[in-house]
C-alpha cells in the first residue's frame, strides 16, 4: 500500500488531534485539492465505493433455477420415466425422460440468462443514477459523483446529502446528521467543529459515510472512503439481507401453487383410475406423467422475467429508474397520485418576474429599478441570505436561490459582496420554520472588529411572507426605518395576494443591525416582496386527464400559498370547478372522521403542507383501501415515500434521502413520467394475464387424449414427447412475444385494478379451459378420427403405435393444436382492443414464434430422422385444412367477445372478460 493509505488507517484519533495535525497526516490544506491531486489519489485508493454484496457465484444462481416447484414436477416426472424404462424397457420411456430433463435445462438456461441480463440492465440503472456532492477542487466549488470523493478533498454538505466519507468538520451552520444506522443514535444531534468525547464515533466533530444529513451545512475533510471507514468495517462483517416479497411475485407463487395442484391431483386421480379399469402399471404411470408434463407452463417464469425487462427498457427511455424490477407493476393499481408542485407539475426553471420594493410593484426587468426606493438592500439581502453559487453564468444549488442570484447579477455585479459581509451565522431554511436567516459582519476590514470603528452586523432573513411579516416590526422607507404598522402590513398581504393569484411563488425579504453574531429572530425591517414564476409543464394537462380517465385522483401537496397553488392547479386542470384547497393548519386541525371524508373528494389541493402532513395524507388514504403513488424530493419526504405503496423520488431536484426511500426515481422530475410508469404498470399485469391464458388453454387438447385414452378406451391421440414440444417447442417463442406487447389504446381509460384481483380468475379459467381450449380439443380429435375414418379404422379395431396410420393421425392432431395456437396467440395479444387496431403485424416476436411453431410442424412431420423420436408422419394440405375451420372459430369469436366488451355487453364483461 502507498504512504497515504497507511497514513489514513492510523489509530482512531482523527477527532482529537488539531485540524492542522490531521491535515498534515492527509497531505492536504483546507482550501481542498487540486483536480490532478485528486485524480492521483484516486488511482491509489480506488474508487470510494462500498463492496455490500456478497456475490452470488453464476453456477449458484444457475442451479437455484431448478429449485422452482415446476421443474421439480418434471423432474420427478423424468425419474418416473427412466423407472418405468428400467421396469420395461424398449417402449419409447428413456426418451421420454431424457425429453423431460432437456425442457428443465433449457427452460432453467433461459429464465438464468433472462434474469442475468436483468441484473445487467438493473445495473446500469444504477449507474445511470449517481450519487452526488460538493466538493472543493482548485479552489472552487464542483459537483461531483461520490464514488470520485477522495481523501484529504473538502466536501460541502447541505440538507438532504448522503455523507460520502468519514470526515472531520471544519465548519458548520446548524449542521445535523443522522447517526442512527450507524451508532443507534435516537435523535440527529447538532454537529460541532470541537472533540466532544474520547470515542471517534460519539464525538460531534465527526461525520460517518452513509449517513443522512438532515438540516443545516457544513464543510468537512475527509479522511476515509470505501471500505476504510466505519461502515465499510461493518460491512466486511454483513452478508447482503434478503428481500421483501412483491405482489407480482406472491400472484406468480400462488398461481404456480394452483398449478401445480390441478397437475398432481389429476395426474394422481387418473392413474389411480386407469389402474382400476385394468391397465397395465406401466402405461398408467406414463399416463400420470403426461397429465403432470400437460399442466405445467414451462414457460411462465422467462416470460415474466422478459415481461418486467422490457417494461423497464421502455421505462428507462422514458426517464423512470426502476430500482426493483417488480415493484413497477405495483403502479398499475394506482388509486390516487399525492404529487408536488415544484419541478414536478411545474418546470423548476425558476425565473424572478416581480419585485416589490415598499409598496411599489416592479417587473424584473423594469428600466429604473435599480434606482427604486430600497432597491440596494432588497438586492444585499437576495445575495448574502443564499446558498447559491454563480459559475459562468449558470447557478449550483436550489433553484429558487439561484433564481435570485441570477437577477441580482443582472441587475447589479455581484463582484465581491459575500467577502466583504462575511456570513457569521446561519440558521437554514427548513419545512418547519419556513424562513432562512443569516447574520454578516458588516465590512471587511480589521477595524470593523475592533476599538471605536466597530460597526454593528447585519442579518438578512427570506421565507414565506406570513412567517417574515410576523418578525417584522419596521418596513423601509426613504432608507429609514418606519413603522410596520396595521395599514402597511395590509397592504403587504394585498401584494401578496395580487402575486399568488398569478401563479408566482413569493419570498418576502427583511433585515436588521445586530451586534450578536447570531441574530434574533425579532424586530426586523420589511424590504420588499419577490415572485417569481415557476411555469408549469406543457404535457401535464394531458398527463393529468389521463389519471382522470384512469380512475386516479391526483391530489397535489406543496407548501407553497393557497392562492399559488391553485392557479396553478387551475392552468393544469387538476380543477375543474369543485376543487377544493386545504391549508395546513386546518389539516392539523382535523379529527381522523373529517379528514377521511375530505380524502373522499375528487380534487383537492393541500397548500403550505408540511412533510409530516403529507404521511398523514398517504396514511389517511391507505386507511381507505386506496393504492396510493408519492413524489418526493426534500429529506423529509422520506417517511411518506416509504409508506407509500410506490414511492417516487425527482432525480434531479431529489435529495439522495428521498431517493434512497423511493422505489422509483424520474431522472426528468416530471409527472408525465408517472403515468408514462402506470401505463407500464398495467401493461405488466395484462400481458402476463395475456401470457396464462395463452398457454393454459393448450393444456386442454393435450390433457383430454389422455382422459379419452383411459375413459373410453379411445386410441391415445397425442403422445408426451408431443405434449413437450407444444409446451417447449411450439408454445414458448409466441408466449414470449405476449410478454413484449405494447399497451393497449384503452389501457389508461379502465379504472385500476383492484389489489385483490389475482392473475388466475374463474372468468381467464373458463376462456381458457371451457372455450378456447376446448375448441383445440375438438379440432385436434376432428382431424385425429378423420384421419382414422379414411384409413378404415373402426371403433375397437386394434391399432399399433407403431402403424403408418396411428402416427399420421396423432401427426394430425399435433397439426390441428398448433395451427389453433396460432389463432389463441393472436386473440391473447388484447383484452378488449380490436386485433386490427392493434395492428396484427407490430409484435414481430410473436411472429417470428409463429413461423418457428409451423417451421417446427413441418420439420417433426417430414424430416425422417426426427419422426421415430417424435412419432410421427408426414402429412398434407387436406390434414392441415381440417383443423382452419376451428381456428377461423376462434379467431372471428373472440373478436366478437371484445367487441361485446367494448359496448359494455353485461353479460360478456361479468363472465368472459379475463
Amino acid at each position: 500500500m502507498t504512504k497515504h493509505h497507511q497514513e489514513t488507517t492510523l489509530p482512531a484519533d482523527q477527532h482529537r488531534i488539531p485540524l492542522e495535525e490531521l491535515q498534515q497526516r492527509l497531505h492536504c490544506t483546507g482550501d481542498g485539492l487540486s483536480a490532478a491531486e485528486a485524480a492521483q489519489r484516486l488511482l491509489e485508493f480506488g474508487s470510494n465505493e462500498l463492496r455490500v454484496r456478497k456475490e452470488t457465484p453464476e453456477i449458484v444462481k444457475f442451479l437455484r433455477q431448478f429449485s422452482n416447484f415446476f421443474a421439480l414436477l418434471l423432474i420427478v416426472g423424468s425419474a418416473l420415466a427412466f423407472f418405468a424404462d428400467y421396469l420395461q424397457p424398449g417402449e419409447g420411456n428413456f426418451y421420454i425422460g431424457v425429453a423431460l430433463l432437456a425442457v428443465v435445462l433449457l427452460n432453467a438456461l433461459f429464465t438464468y440468462l433472462q434474469e442475468r441480463q436483468s441484473e445487467r440492465i438493473m445495473e446500469s440503472f444504477r449507474n445511470m443514477l449517481p450519487s452526488m456532492i460538493s466538493v472543493q477542487r482548485d479552489g472552487q466549488l464542483a459537483r461531483i459523483e461520490a464514488r470520485l470523493v477522495v481523501p484529504g478533498d473538502v466536501i460541502v454538505l447541505e440538507e438532504g446529502d448522503r455523507v460520502p466519507a468519514d470526515g472531520r468538520l471544519i465548519e458548520v451552520n446548524q449542521l445535523k446528521v443522522d447517526h442512527a444506522s450507524l451508532t443507534g443514535e435516537s435523535e440527529p444531534q447538532l454537529r460541532k467543529v470541537d472533540c466532544t468525547h474520547d470515542k471517534l464515533m460519539e464525538s460531534r466533530n465527526m461525520v460517518f459515510s452513509g449517513t443522512l444529513v438532515q438540516s443545516g451545512n457544513g464543510r468537512a475533510l475527509a479522511y476515509g472512503t470505501g471500505m476504510n471507514t466505519q461502515i465499510g468495517q461493518i460491512v466486511q462483517f454483513t452478508k447482503q439481507a434478503g428481500t421483501l416479497e412483491t405482489p407480482i411475485r406472491k400472484e406468480l407463487r400462488h398461481f404456480i401453487r394452483v398449478i401445480s395442484a390441478i397437475a398432481i391431483a389429476l395426474g394422481l386421480l387418473f392413474f389411480a383410475l386407469s389402474v382400476l379399469l385394468g391397465n397395465p402399471f406401466i402405461g398408467s404411470l406414463i399416463f400420470a406423467i403426461g397429465i403432470i408434463v400437460a399442466n405445467v407452463p414451462e414457460g411462465l417464469l422467462p416470460t415474466v422475467t422478459l415481461a418486467l425487462t422490457m417494461a423497464s427498457k421502455r421505462m428507462a427511455k422514458k426517464k423512470a429508474l426502476i430500482k426493483n424490477l417488480e415493484a413497477v407493476e405495483t403502479l398499475g393499481s394506482t388509486t390516487v397520485i399525492c404529487t408536488d408542485k415544484t419541478g414536478t407539475i411545474t418546470q423548476n426553471r425558476m425565473r424572478v418576474a416581480t419585485l416589490v420594493l415598499g409598496e411599489d410593484e416592479w417587473s424584473a426587468d423594469q428600466s429604473g429599478l435599480q434606482q427604486a426606493d430600497g432597491f440596494a438592500d432588497a438586492w444585499a439581502g437576495m445575495v448574502l441570505c443564499n446558498n447559491a453559487r454563480l459559475s459562468d453564468g449558470h447557478y449550483l444549488g436550489d433553484p429558487t436561490e439561484g433564481a435570485l442570484l441570477l437577477l441580482a447579477q443582472a441587475l447589479q455585479p455581484i463582484g465581491d459582496l459575500a467577502a466583504r459581509f462575511p456570513r457569521v451565522h446561519e440558521s437554514p431554511f427548513d419545512s418547519a420554520t419556513k424562513r432562512m436567516l443569516t447574520t454578516h459582519r458588516a465590512g471587511s476590514g480589521e477595524e470593523g472588529e475592533k476599538g471605536q470603528n466597530a460597526q454593528p452586523n447585519v442579518a438578512y432573513m427570506k421565507g414565506a411572507p406570513e412567517v417574515v411579516f410576523d418578525k417584522c416590526t419596521h418596513r423601509l422607507r426613504h432608507g429609514e426605518p418606519i413603522e410596520f404598522d396595521a395599514s402597511a402590513r395590509r397592504k403587504a398581504l394585498e401584494l401578496y395576494e395580487v402575486l399568488a393569484k398569478r401563479g408566482e411563488r413569493v419570498l418576502a425579504l427583511a433585515s436588521k443591525t445586530t451586534n450578536a453574531d447570531a441574530a434574533s429572530e425579532e424586530d426586523f425591517v420589511y424590504l420588499g416582496l419577490v415572485g417569481m414564476l415557476d411555469p408549469p409543464r406543457p404535457e401535464i394537462a394531458e398527463a393529468i386527464d389521463s389519471c382522470r380517465s384512469a380512475g386516479i385522483r391526483v391530489f397535489m401537496i406543496t407548501g407553497d400559498y393557497p392562492t399559488t397553488a391553485e392557479s396553478i392547479a387551475r392552468q393544469v386542470g387538476l380543477f375543474t370547478g369543485d376543487g377544493r384547497v386545504v391549508v395546513g393548519e386546518d389539516l392539523l386541525a382535523m379529527s381522523e372522521q373529517e379528514l377521511s371524508v375530505l380524502l373522499d373528494s375528487r380534487e383537492l389541493v393541500f397548500a403550505r403542507s408540511t412533510p409530516l402532513q403529507k404521511l398523514q395524507i398517504v396514511k389517511g388514504l391507505q386507511q381507505k383501501g386506496e393504492i396510493v403513488t408519492v413524489t418526493g424530493d426534500g429529506v423529509n419526504d422520506a417517511p411518506a415515500l416509504k409508506n407509500a405503496n410506490m414511492g417516487v423520488a425527482m432525480g434531479l431536484s431529489g435529495t439522495e434521502v428521498a431517493k434512497e426511500a423511493a422505489d422509483m426515481v424520474l431522472m426528468d422530475d416530471n409527472f408525465a413520467t408517472i403515468v408514462h410508469a402506470v401505463e407500464e404498470g398495467r401493461t405488466i399485469f395484462a400481458n402476463i394475464k395475456k401470457f396464462i391464458a395463452y398457454i393454459l388453454t393448450s393444456n386442454v387438447p393435450e390433457i383430454l387424449p389422455f382422459i379419452a385414452f383411459v375413459a373410453v378406451d379411445a386410441p391415445l391421440a397425442l403422445t408426451v414427447v408431443l405434449i413437450l414440444t407444444i409446451d417447449l417447442g411450439t408454445d414458448i417463442l409466441p408466449a414470449l412475444g405476449l410478454g413484449r406487447e405494447l399497451p393497449e389504446e384503452d389501457v389508461m381509460k379502465q379504472p385500476p385494478r383492484r389489489r385483490d384481483e389475482r392473475l388466475l380468475t374463474w372468468p381467464l379459467l373458463g376462456m381458457s379451459y371451457g372455450i378456447i381450449g376446448m375448441l383445440q380439443a375438438a379440432a385436434g380429435f376432428f382431424a385425429f378420427f378423420v384421419v382414422l375414418e379414411r384409413g378404415g379404422w373402426v371403433w375397437g379395431a386394434e391399432l399399433p403405435t407403431s402403424s403408418l396410420l396411428y402416427q399420421t393421425a396423432v401427426t394430425s392432431f399435433f397439426a390441428a393444436v398448433v395451427i389453433c395456437q396460432v389463432a389463441d396467440v393472436l386473440i391473447c395479444r388484447t383484452r378488449r382492443q380490436s386485433i386490427l387496431s392493434a395492428g396484427i403485424f407490430r409484435n414481430k416476436l410473436i411472429w417470428l414464434g409463429i413461423a418457428v411453431e409451423l417451421g417446427l410442424l413441418a420439420a417433426i412431420s417430414h424430416i425422417e430422422f426426427l419422426q421415430p423420436f417424435f412419432g410421427t408422419a408426414p402429412i398434407g394440405w387436406f390434414e392441415i385444412s381440417l383443423a382452419l375451420p376451428f381456428a377461423a372459430a376462434i379467431l372471428l369469436g373472440d373478436e366478437s367477445r371484445r367487441w361485446l366488451i367494448r359496448r359494455n355487453n353485461r353479460f360478456v364483461r361479468r363472465w368472459l372478460t379475463w
